[in-house]
């Protein structure tokens, strides 16, 4: 432990610190603890710093935040106000999330450092008025989301000096007149406003005085419930795309004024929902736009079921049309002549079947969506559908495919089945999708593939299967799918015959391994889920087939269950072909640390995680053939102390992930063996608070290149009295102390004393005695003179009796006869009982001398 001299170096070392921090402030990304935040860990060290700060209970911003972070999350809080100073030194930062506070006030200026600040969100919080200067200095804002507040009113200079500006979002505010967006119209780069759920009572351009049109394309003015009037009568929106009018007007419905149809003329894509405008007003309006390409129509039934859509497919434009959540018995023969159409979206509209021949002459459909509906089969027109190329038929009741389903869909690259009853495959189904990329057959109940993977589909790349009951493949069941790089199934034997440039493997369950990877030797990521208490009868040379996996990256495998899936183990053997292994997982797996060989072979190995797993018994010789490890996780792995580190050469290591573990004394002598370390987490361990950790607590607050991630939120566990306290808050002070070199001054000082009193008192404790009435006497003669007092006496005389005589009758005469002198004698003056006058101190010090030297004394005073 250290001593007085630790204590002085430790002083030392804080007043250097504290020197160069009135030089410049240090603040480097990943440099320290941070008292209230985290930086997310990021392997490229040129990444950008990303703090979190959120759901904090922070009633201010943090005063640590690095100077270098680029993009800080604050949400979550309980920030009041936003102060001038906040932010006045991350000119590097990007993005702010200001979301979900108590923001009521921010000084004008605030943001006037963030000269960086491209997205800046305040929703959900308590603003209510935009001052000139709010947000001065934000000359490369693009994006500002203030939604969600309370505001009223806008100052006519709030948004002058966000020249770059594109995005405004002021949903659900109490903004009432649209005059208020004026200052957002006159920026020169805005794109979309958006301005839905506010108390608006109509929205007329006749009340925007701009000094030149608009750069505006997208509107929204979504959710105003007091709308009675839309109207575009002056050309201030030329650029104008995109209207979204869902949910507007109230039970009376609302007027669409736009007298002069050029004023819409680049108007693409127009949204309602709810029949909140009259059956006529919505006709008139869908009449005027002569250039829209995709329409919304949302919970409209009651206008759909009048005949709306006879005037949609009138549109000679429209390429887009969206029905979803409008639901309509035999919706899809309303839409016989909308042959237009290349996008058409009817899910969640509780259809049963598509009714035949509703959609065989959109000749030009290229997506199609009836995801969530009631669908017991796949729809007989899409067989005609040659154009199609997206196909979303999830979320049904289809129990079963046939070949003729997708015959004619021959340009289709991605369809997705998933979440349905299909139960299995004929070898067919699939055999004119030359073209098909993406293929989600996931959440079904399927049990065979029926050879449909042995011909055909070429070009697969994606391939989810996950989620079903599969309990037969052949050999080659896979052996047409040469472009596959994801495959998520459950499968077992020679499955993968002709997969050679699968990528991407996920595996969830238990299977026999001979000869599985055999054809997989492109495999770069596998992901095994296994079940525990399930390879009882597993064969001895399992792991031989997983010596084809030679491109192999990243190898994650997962126990499910309470208990890790011993007997099975993974030995070096199986590893040993995987030179190129990076990143290997393994969670609830391992029942002891696996064997010190186990990653002998994978001297490339980057990052390591052993999860929910008793490492107690480690080896530090595991790490010896890793030379490039960086990235280092043993969470919940029973682990109480750092001491393996000292043994393990991990000098490229820059992460360390201990947390859920045992630990409560930390050496922090440990950190000198890991030089390359920024980002440490020990969340959750049961700390000891005395001054076993008092060096670590120092190395925490102090070491200016690891984050210790949330360090000042760690708890005391022991001793008992410190349960419930920061490990941080813990006073190391005391600890710098040697308790048994203060002993040793303090019994010496002791004996020094002792011996000292004891040779003062034998020798010369008469002299002190002497010394100190003398100095009483000084003491009481000082005060008389500054009183004024008279003396009765001008000296006093000591003598021996022998020369008592020669007093009398030689020195008397002289000096009071002759001199006039007034001498006190002891036996003349000194009565019994009696004082010797005004000098009586004086003379009782005089007396005892007398006794104390045989000799005469004669003492004067002034």
């Amino acid at each position: 432990m250290p001593a007085m001299g630790g204590l002085s170096l430790y002083l030392i070392q804080r007043l250097i610190v504290l020197l160069l921090c009135l030089v410049q402030r240090l603040n480097p990304s990943l440099a320290y603890s941070l008292k209230n935040c985290s930086i997310s860990y990021s392997n490229d060290t040129l990444a950008d710093v990303v703090l979190h700060c959120s759901e904090r209970k922070l009633v201010t911003v943090p005063d640590d935040i690095p100077r270098d972070a680029s993009v800080v999350y604050l949400w979550y809080n309980q920030l009041e106000q936003i102060n001038r100073d906040d932010f006045r030194d991350l000119s590097k930062l990007r993005i702010l999330w200001l979301d979900t506070n108590q923001i009521a006030h921010v000084d004008n200026g605030s943001f006037i450092h963030l000269v960086a600040l491209t997205r800046l969100h305040m929703a959900f919080n308590k603003l209510t008025d935009l001052t000139g200067n709010l947000f001065q200095g934000l000359s490369n804002l693009t994006m500002l989301d203030l939604s969600s507040n309370n505001i009223q009113s806008i100052h006519t200079s709030a948004f002058q000096s966000l020249s770059r500006l594109e995005t405004v979002i002021l949903d659900s505010n109490n903004l009432q007149q649209v005059v208020a967006i004026q200052p957002i119209l006159q920026l020169p780069l805005i794109q979309k406003l958006s301005i839905r759920d506010n108390q608006f009572p109509s929205f007329q351009t006749k009340d925007l005085l701009l000094n030149a049109p608009s750069s505006l394309k997208v509107l929204d003015v979504s959710d105003n419930d007091k709308f009675d009037k839309f109207s575009i009568t002056t050309e201030i929106f030329p650029h104008l795309e995109m209207i979204d009018l869902s949910r507007c007007g109230h039970v009376a419905g609302w007027k669409w004024d736009i007298p002069d149809k050029t004023l819409l003329r680049n108007i693409t894509q127009l949204y309602f929902s709810y029949p909140l405008i009259a059956f006529e007003e919505i006709r008139k309006v869908l009449q005027s736009l002569d250039s829209l390409m995709h329409l919304r129509l949302n919970y409209m039934e009651k206008w759909i079921n009048k005949g709306l859509l006879a005037t949609v497919c009138k549109i000679p434009t429209l390429k887009k049309l969206d029905l979803h959540w409008s639901k309509v018995p035999n919706i899809s023969v309303k839409l016989v002549t909308c042959s237009q159409l290349s996008e058409l979206d009817l899910s969640s509209t509780s259809m049963t079947e598509l009714s035949k021949g509703s959609i065989r002459l959109m000749k030009q459909l290229r997506f199609l969506t009836l995801e969530t509906n009631l669908l017991t089969k796949v729809p007989d027109d899409i067989r005609t559908l040659s154009s199609l190329e997206i196909l979303n038929i999830g979320d049904n009741i289809i129990s079963e495919l046939s070949c003729e389903d997708f015959t004619n869909t021959t340009r289709l690259r991605e369809l997705d089945l998933h979440t349905n009853h299909i139960a299995k495959l004929d070898r067919c189904v699939f055999q004119s999708l030359n073209d098909l990329k993406v293929l989600d057959m996931s959440n079904n109940l399927l049990w065979t593939l029926g050879g449909v993977f042995k011909i055909g589909l070429k070009k697969l790349e994606f391939l989810d299967l996950s989620n079903n009951i599969l309990l037969i493949l052949e050999k080659g069941d896979f052996q047409s799918l040469g472009s596959l790089k994801h495959l998520d199934v459950v499968w077992k034997h020679k499955a993968f015959d002709g997969s050679s440039n699968l990528g991407n493997l996920t595996v969830p369950f238990p299977f026999e391994f001979e000869n599985k990877f055999t054809y997989l030797q492109q495999l770069e990521n596998l992901t095994i889920y296994f079940i525990s208490d399930s390879f009882k009868g597993h064969q001895p040379n399992y792991y031989k087939d997983f010596f084809h996996l030679k491109s192999m990256k990243v190898l994650t495998v997962i126990c499910e269950g309470y208990h890790t899936c011993f007997p099975f183990d993974i030995p070096s053997e199986m590893l040993q072909a995987m030179k190129h292994l990076e990143d290997f997982t393994a969670e609830n797996f391992y029942i002891s640390a696996p064997d010190v060989d186990t990653f002998q072979y994978n001297r490339q190995l980057k990052s390591l995680t052993i999860r929910q797993t008793d490492l107690s018994d480690l080896d530090p010789g595991l790490f010896q053939p890793m030379p490039h490890l960086q990235v280092l996780d043993f969470s919940e792995s029973k682990i109480k102390s750092l001491d393996f580190l000292f043994q393990a050469d991990l000098s490229a290591l820059r992460c360390l992930k201990l947390s859920d573990n045992e630990i409560t004394v930390i050496n922090e002598m440990v950190f000198q063996f890991l030089p390359a370390l920024t980002y440490l987490d020990l969340k959750n361990n049961p700390f000891t608070c005395d001054c076993s950790n008092a060096g670590f607590i120092q190395w925490v607050k102090n070491n200016n290149q690891t984050q210790v991630v949330n360090a000042y939120e760690y708890t005391c566990s022991f001793p008992r009295a410190e349960q419930g306290h920061k490990l941080l808050d813990f006073d190391i002070q005391f600890c710098w102390m040697d308790v048994s070199f203060f002993c040793f001054i303090s019994s010496t000082c002791l004996v020094v004393l002792t011996l000292l009193a004891s040779f003062i008192y034998h020798f010369l404790r008469w002299q002190l005695a002497y010394a100190y009435h003398l100095f009483r006497a000084f003491l009481y003669d000082s005060r008389r003179r500054k009183a004024g007092a008279q003396h009765r006496y001008d000296a006093f005389i000591s003598y021996n009796v022998h020369d008592e005589a020669w007093v009398y009758q030689e020195m008397l005469p002289a000096l009071e006869g002759e001199q006039g002198w007034r001498l006190c004698l002891h036996h003349r003056d000194f009565q019994p009982a009696s004082v010797c006058s005004t000098n009586r101190r004086m003379c009782w010090s005089c007396c005892f001398w007398r006794r104390s030297r045989p000799t005469s004394c004669l003492l004067t005073t002034a």
